[in-house]
């Protein structure tokens, strides 16, 4: 839990804020970050959820647009393609986060400057 004046935040809310995400988004995103040595699909994604294949697509698409998430693409014998999913390691997600974070200190510091 963090104190911001009158506010009390906990760190789940910045980073579902900072990043934009959905309570399932965070989850997933949660759920990589701790288990950064397998590759999994959206299928996987989805099993390991219980959330609907859609769902699982349209979060990790996010988190990769966020750049938390690594894909690659499986080429299949017959033909097409699968991604595959990673999250970056814990670290460097956290670094990323912390410079949301300083973005934002800036922003209240230049506003509070014209104030």
């Amino acid at each position: 839990m963090i104190n911001f004046a009158c506010q009390r935040f906990q760190l789940e809310q910045i980073i579902r804020c900072g990043l934009a995400l959905t309570k399932t988004d965070y989850k997933i995103l949660n759920f990589l970050v701790e288990n950064t040595e397998d590759w999994l699909t959206t299928e996987d994604i989805a099993e390991k959820f219980n959330i609907n294949v859609s769902t699982a697509q349209r979060a990790v698409k996010k988190l990769h647009l966020e750049k938390v998430l690594q894909r690659t693409q499986n080429n299949l014998d017959n033909g097409g393609y699968i991604f595959l999913y990673k999250s970056y390691s814990k670290d460097y997600v956290k670094k990323m986060i912390l410079e949301i974070v300083a973005k934002w200190t800036k922003a209240i510091e230049q506003e509070l400057e014209i104030w």
